[in-house]
């Protein structure tokens, strides 16, 4: 999928309210209105899928505000993004993880220097959701979500699943896992997940690739979705505004079942610390699933918008620095929410990404 300038939101009114919200929020960075209408050319973006919906919403607000930008943002896959932006093919990306530190060495050709601004803007639950005649919720804790995905639990009628589920008619039906081919940081979210909250079941570490040779693959957000929509039985794990069509589980922390929300997403994150050992401008989260507080979503996405603190063009630093600022806006980030279902960036740390976003310059 492209979004282009001539991407539309499903509704005129929804767009009208989007252009309200880009101009708002472009005017501040800009400094004025007719300063804000000046910025012209093309940005080349590629990245997390999972973003899909929410860059929709992003880049149709900013070329309504600004005529003369186009954003061509390609929904490639985390990992597909990640290599761009060392190879230079991207001039930003999205990414559902952020760079390692180790993978910071061989510098990112994108940029005039080693230095990158990583700002998480895009916060959303990872559902896993099912395809279930009959059913449309059910209760499952860690142990029995990773035995599932693991392989050890084969059946819907499984008396792990009926524990957790009286009263529910549970089928004679095979379990069809699915999940990502393509290098995910939605993989890793859930992978993480996983091997934080049951690692007596799942002992693979976190990865954005799928570690396990079984089940059903498909190629990003929309794949899962599908794979899981096609088959009586499937079960798999997407970007909760992908899945609102399918059966949820609600997910066992602390002695509760917790449905996925953009509140309970957000209450996982808030509660986690940043990353050491990073610059500034690389706002990383260390979010550990298995110390989720009461009332918390356990398997939260943060997503990253990836840019380059110095770059060599200076009309491509202008655009992606007022663009980042929109998507940071209060404005942008209700836009994302509104068309995605992600959770907004609370206002203290919409001040340390709009700090971060200030360092993009010209090298």
């Amino acid at each position: 999928m492209k979004i282009t300038r001539i991407a539309r939101l499903s509704a005129v009114g929804a767009v009208a309210a989007l252009a309200l919200a880009g101009c708002a929020a472009n005017e501040a960075p800009a400094g004025d209105s007719a300063a804000a209408s000046e910025l012209e050319g093309t940005l080349k973006a590629t990245g997390a899928s999972s973003q899909g919906s929410a860059q929709e919403a992003w880049v149709a607000a900013f070329q309504t505000a600004n005529s003369g930008v186009t954003i061509n943002y390609e929904p490639t896959g985390s990992g597909t993004g990640r290599e761009n932006f060392i190879a230079g093919a991207s001039d930003f990306i999205g990414s559902d993880r952020a760079f390692k530190l180790d993978e910071f060495g061989d510098g990112f050709k994108t940029c005039a220097s080693e230095n990158i601004v990583e700002v998480p803007l895009y916060i959303s639950p990872v559902a896993v959701a099912f395809n279930l005649e009959g059913v449309d919720e059910l209760n499952l804790d860690a142990k029995t979500i990773a035995g599932i995905f693991a392989g050890t639990i084969t059946n819907w009628n499984d008396p792990a699943i009926a524990a957790q589920n009286a009263g529910v008619k549970l089928p004679d039906l095979a379990i069809s896992p699915v999940h990502r081919s393509d290098d995910s940081g939605t993989t890793e979210t859930f992978t993480a997940y996983l091997n934080a909250t049951a690692p007596d079941v799942w002992a693979d570490e976190a990865d954005g690739v799928w570690p396990l040779q079984g089940g059903e693959a498909a190629q990003g957000t929309s794949g899962v979705v599908q794979a899981i929509k096609a088959g009586n039985g499937a079960i798999g794990y997407a970007d909760a505004s992908q899945t609102q069509e399918l059966g949820q589980v609600k997910v066992g922390v602390e002695g509760e079942y917790v449905a996925y929300s953009a509140e309970a997403a957000a209450a996982l994150v808030e509660a986690s610390p940043l990353e050491e050992g990073r610059g500034d401008a690389d706002l990383v989260f260390d979010v550990d699933p298995a110390a989720a507080p009461a009332g918390a979503y356990p398997i939260a996405l943060v997503s990253y918008l990836i840019a380059c603190e110095q770059y060599e063009d200076e009309n491509t630093a202008a655009l992606v620095k007022a663009y980042f600022e929109y998507v940071a806006s209060e404005d942008g980030q209700k836009a994302a929410a509104d068309n995605a279902g992600s959770a907004p960036i609370s206002d203290g740390l919409r001040e340390k990404v709009l700090a971060a976003i200030d360092t993009i310059k010209v090298g």
